[in-house]
């Protein structure tokens, strides 16, 4: 168009993770699993795969070579945490007086862009020098500590300054490649294979956590529309995944960054599932979250240790109102949550002339305990659990279509016969395929062009 860090719990985190790993990581697929994937495909396999012989040999190859690009697909993790990093320099309040940065500045001012981002630079990094244990400091000082920048002189830290200007040099002409490439695929006039190119558009980015609350309000909407259908009966809902949930950082159109890190979509999903009566007791909804991030994981696993202490999770949702947003999300916005937790009432956010107001939801720790993280990397692994639903938002977007096509068999496994998958991407679906698309919703989020989602259903076929 989609690991709490803090120095003073390492040995939870730590803890928290062993016990992610052992409650079932997937596992691989099989070459069995794949192999009528892999001969649709073969004029696209990378050369490991392109191997002649017997079933065996080809079984070995799959066998190195999956275990090899679950490595690969991991290590566009940090990539991902190096444009997270970039976008909080150019949009985040909490660090700095000077104004936010934008991309439309540096096209129509490139002098007065170039000051900001300057600016910006060496106050992110003077932040960073003392965290003081904020969770958005210590993470961006340990990515740039990864690196080999240090803030330890005034010299190591402009250094560091000085990287955050080339990083931001290189996602603006990532951003322009995109641009461009969206734009070739208008150019052709077909609808589909605009959608197509979108849904495949960051398959060489890093892999991005940032989540917000708008592709939640997609999902419930796309949910309402297939009960109404008769796709999904009321009270059939019960075992649940979301692949990727995400964490809000620091939102990608205002910078919010005056909150704790947060997951949204496994919460506001259970409150949409029980909103619209798609499950038949809400207690019984079990939510799986499947994601290879072991920040994410540590993040959820930090939130269930402290629900089993009786501590609710809290989730803050701020909304401009300068912003000409649709009256459905606005609606959905003032209502979400109140399934699953108190909300406190609106009050007014004075930032920077923004007609901002903010939600506090706090999560009832027995709704937090119905969701348990599970490390997994959708392209190449399954989870042995069966579920009901799967969720994908802005997720396989950064995959190319073998790994999408693997993803898509691996999703099939995972669903029980008649299951769906909730997607804001196309995948393609290959004659040997068990999912199959059978419905779509566009969603708008505003008034402004190209400012929403097209949520697609999938369903596995009932053989």
């Amino acid at each position: 168009m989609p690991t709490r860090l803090r120095l003073g719990s390492t040995v939870l985190i730590l803890s928290s993770l062993l016990l992610v790993s052992a409650s079932g990581a997937g596992s691989y697929a099989s070459y069995s699993d794949v192999q009528a994937i892999l001969d649709a495909l073969t004029d696209i396999l990378p050369s490991e795969l392109k191997i002649g012989g017997d079933a065996e040999a080809r079984s070995t190859a799959w066998n190195a070579w999956v275990a090899r690009h679950d490595l690969e697909i991991r290590a566009r993790l940090d990539r991902g945490d190096a444009d997270t990093l970039v976008n909080w320099l150019l949009l985040g309040t909490s660090f700095t007086s000077k104004p936010t940065a934008s991309f439309e500045l540096a096209s129509t001012n490139s002098d007065q862009f170039l000051q900001l981002i300057e600016a910006r630079s060496r106050d992110l990094v003077a932040a960073l020098s003392v965290p003081n244990g904020d969770e958005r400091r210590v993470f961006g000082r340990r990515v740039l500590e990864r690196l080999g920048y240090g803030f330890d002189s005034a010299l190591r830290r402009e250094e560091a300054a000085v990287h955050l200007l080339t990083e931001v040099a290189r996602v603006a002409r990532e951003q322009r490649g995109y641009g461009d490439e969206l734009a070739g695929a208008r150019s052709g006039g077909d609808a589909t294979a605009e959608f197509a190119a979108a849904s495949r558009l960051y398959r060489a980015r890093g892999l991005s956590l940032d989540t917000s609350i708008l592709p939640g309000f997609a999902v419930e909407r796309a949910l309402m529309a297939l009960r109404d259908a008769g796709l999904m009966p009321r009270g059939s809902v019960r075992d649940v995944a979301v692949i990727g949930p995400g964490l809000d950082f620091a939102d990608k159109t205002s910078g919010y960054d005056f909150y704790p890190l947060q997951t949204l979509q496994p919460f506001v999903i259970i409150d949409s599932l029980i909103r619209l009566g798609l499950t038949e007791r809400p207690e019984s909804i079990r939510l799986t979250t499947l994601d290879l991030s072991p920040r994410v994981n540590g993040h959820l696993s930090d939130a269930r240790e402290r629900a089993s202490r009786g501590v609710p999770y809290l989730i803050r949702t701020p909304l401009d109102f300068g912003y000409p947003w649709k009256a459905e999300l606005a609606a959905y916005w003032g209502s979400v949550g109140e399934r699953i937790g108190t909300v406190n009432q609106p009050t007014d956010q004075p930032q920077a002339g923004q007609e901002i107001r903010l939600r506090t939801l706090s999560v009832r720790p027995e709704t937090v305990l119905q969701v348990y993280p599970e490390d997994l990397n959708v392209v190449v692994q399954r989870a042995e659990e069966r579920f009901d639903l799967i969720v994908a938002t802005n997720v396989f977007v950064y995959y190319d279509v073998l790994d999408q096509a693997l993803a898509a068999s691996n999703v099939a496994a995972m669903l029980r016969p008649g299951g769906v998958l909730l997607s804001n991407n196309a995948l393609i679906e290959l004659p040997s395929s068990n999912l199959r698309s059978v419905g779509y919703l566009t969603v708008q989020y505003s008034d402004r062009p190209d400012d929403g989602d097209h949520v697609v259903w999938y369903r596995r076929l009932t053989k």
